[in-house]
């Protein structure tokens, strides 16, 4: 079974992306290729049960296991050496992307306090829109009361095919994004 937003991109999407922006191929059009989400543990050098509840936590929110990640260089004044592991990730495509897209969209990100909207200010010159989330409670796959401690993640969209952030804009728009205006 083919996730909602993937037979919505297929069937209306793509082609009035087409059309608006005037491709003349059909593979022109920008592509939800990845997304990646990041969380960081800071206290994982003191605790390492923090970053174990940390990519479970993770794990559950994507619906794939994560991966932990270590630091490149040391850093003297956060107490931080080379190979230390001190965060974790998950990379999504194909159909996990998009249900996970449609959660965040439809249910994850209205559940933030005071929402009024995303900032459309999160792309780079490459099309690719990074989102930052707060605390990992508004999944509602989380159970608050196991959470030891909350903790925010960034969410990055990588497009395809995208020659300016307007597209890529306009992509995640019609794809259910709630940017602010």
């Amino acid at each position: 079974m083919t996730p909602r937003l993937k037979e919505r991109y297929l069937t209306e999407i793509a082609p009035r992306l087409r059309e608006q922006f005037k491709f003349k191929n059909v593979m022109e059009a920008p592509k939800l290729e990845k997304i990646v989400v990041n969380m960081g543990v800071g206290d994982a050098t003191q605790d390492q049960r923090m970053l174990e509840n940390a990519l479970a936590e993770l794990s559950i929110i994507a619906g794939q296991k994560g991966c932990i990640r270590k630091a490149r260089r040391s850093i003297s004044n956060f107490k931080l050496r080379a190979g230390a592991q001190i965060g974790c990730m998950v990379t999504l495509r194909g159909d996990r992307m998009y249900e996970f897209m449609d959660r965040l969209f439809n249910i994850a990100i209205p559940r933030v306090r005071d929402f009024r909207g995303i900032s459309p200010r999160g792309f780079d010159k490459f099309g690719n829109f990074t989102l930052g989330l707060r605390e990992q409670t508004i999944f509602p796959e989380i159970n608050i009361d196991k959470v030891t401690k909350v903790r925010g993640m960034n969410v990055t969209f990588v497009i395809k095919n995208s020659r300016s952030s307007d597209e890529s804009r306009e992509l995640l728009r019609q794809l259910g994004m709630p940017f602010s205006n």
